[in-house]
């Protein structure tokens, strides 16, 4: 080989090492930055409101709904400040109609909005939300005191914490982190917001749903610290009837974007995080339960709920109470707060690591029937950012990527020997700053010529 040639091969590797390092440095930074001091202090605040039903007080400043959204509002403006106002913060409201069922009377839903805009791409996003509302046992209680400290004070917290650890940073992507209102009467915070973002045409690159991030110890008599959960739906429900039967015959039925969210934070955990791993869960949420990333998936938005792996229902939808020396309510004695830093920790690696990234390769097609090798084909991107795109691959069994290749700044590439129909596939764009963007499942066949 020439020496040219060998300078520029060795100039690329150094590219990319610098690269790597370069994002990496930030992940590890941002992964043991959350607080669990911060996040119990913003607890027990929202705590402190006595209830946050959605159909709570919304006047009064020390109790209720009103004065618990108003308090995050404040909190997301002081940690704008502290970064010269680099955050938007603002509501986000919607009106719903009296149901008779848990909408008592018409009522305004309040989202709480703060956005660290993208210093290059800032019209595209990743968003992490936590809920404002709590409930007891009976969800049209609006009086009792429903002190939420589990259940979702911890998501909130955690949005909030994750604010104040990426706001130091600046990042191509833009940011949303939300308080999302209205929960536990049916979602209609995240309806709300999806349906506006739709609508708009907003492009958003994932959305991480925070419930129920603080709770070790299981109705099951399990402890567990070092584990938590993902779940995410297999495949987008806006999928055409076509693509549904494209793929009975070429595989994907695990494969849709929010699935490739969940693998992303599971290999974001695995290589960022000290003695903690993400448990995949294979469906939109706990059995016959829903959460709030379940609107945005139904506006076709890619998103994953995020929580503890052991759940106490003695501690969810309870009013506080003692029977037969079971202590019942979601009380802020129920809270692991280093637990709950940790799983802060992971959304905030999420988000920095997808802030940073290129936008996933568009129109991935693939080639390879009755051949001995496969063939991927993905659209050119004239991304001045991008170093180049690497292919996945696994087995049809296998949970997570297992296999991959750098193959370069090329829009078609051939896996020499790598049968089709054993295995899985799928490509991710590379910036230069060494961030991935999520792996595109290919969709359709490469033409034949």
């Amino acid at each position: 080989m020439k020496r040219s040639g060998l300078i520029i091969i060795a100039l690329f590797l150094s590219i990319n090492l610098f690269a790597q390092s370069e994002i990496s440095k930030i992940l590890y930074e941002v992964a043991e930055a959350p607080s669990a001091q911060r996040i119990e202090k913003d607890v027990r605040k929202l705590v402190s409101f006595g209830t946050r039903h959605t159909l709570s007080d919304t006047v009064s400043d020390t109790r209720g709904i009103g004065a618990a959204r108003r308090w995050i509002k404040s909190e997301f403006e002081r940690i704008s400040k502290d970064c010269n106002n680099c955050l938007e913060v603002k509501y986000q409201k919607s009106l719903v109609p009296k149901d008779g069922r848990r909408i008592l009377q018409d009522t305004r839903i309040v989202n709480v909005l703060a956005i660290q805009k993208g210093k290059q791409y800032p019209d595209r996003y990743v968003i992490m939300s936590g809920d404002i509302d709590s409930r007891v046992t009976d969800v049209n209680n609006f009086t009792s005191d429903a002190p939420g400290a589990n259940d979702n004070a911890t998501g909130m917290a955690g949005t909030m914490e994750a604010a104040r650890v990426l706001s130091k940073y600046r990042f191509p992507v833009s940011i949303i982190y939300v308080g999302l209102s209205g929960e536990e009467q049916g979602l209609y915070g995240g309806k709300s917001l999806a349906k506006e973002l739709r609508e708009k045409g907003v492009e958003v690159v994932g959305i991480l749903n925070n419930d129920m991030i603080g709770n070790i110890e299981g109705m099951d008599g399990v402890i567990d610290n070092s584990t938590f959960r993902v779940f995410s739906e297999a495949i987008s429900m806006k999928m055409t009837d076509r693509q549904k039967n494209a793929m009975r015959y070429y595989g994907g039925e695990v494969d849709g974007p929010s699935r490739q969210l969940a693998r992303y934070v599971e290999k974001l955990t695995h290589d960022y995080m000290t003695n903690f791993r993400a448990v995949m869960i294979y469906r939109l949420d706990r059995f016959g339960r829903g959460g709030h990333h379940k609107p945005f998936n139904d506006e076709g938005f890619t998103g994953v709920r995020i929580m503890e792996t052991h759940e106490n229902y003695n501690r969810q939808h309870q009013d506080i109470r003692t029977e037969n020396g079971i202590s019942y309510g979601d009380v802020i004695e129920g809270i692991d707060f280093d637990y709950a830093a940790k799983l802060t920790a992971v959304n905030a690696l999420t988000l920095a690591s997808l802030a940073s990234a290129p936008k996933a390769p568009q129109n991935v097609m693939i080639g390879g029937a009755v051949k001995p090798s496969t063939t991927l084909q993905w659209d050119s991107d004239k991304d001045k950012e991008l170093l180049g795109y690497k292919i996945y691959w696994r087995d049809t069994t296998a949970p997570q990527w297992q296999y991959s290749k750098f193959v370069g700044k090329v829009n078609k590439f051939t896996l020499k020997n790598i049968i089709i129909d054993n295995y899985f596939f799928g490509v991710a764009s590379v910036g230069k700053n060494g961030a991935e963007s999520l792996v595109r499942f290919p969709g359709k066949l490469i033409p034949s010529k």
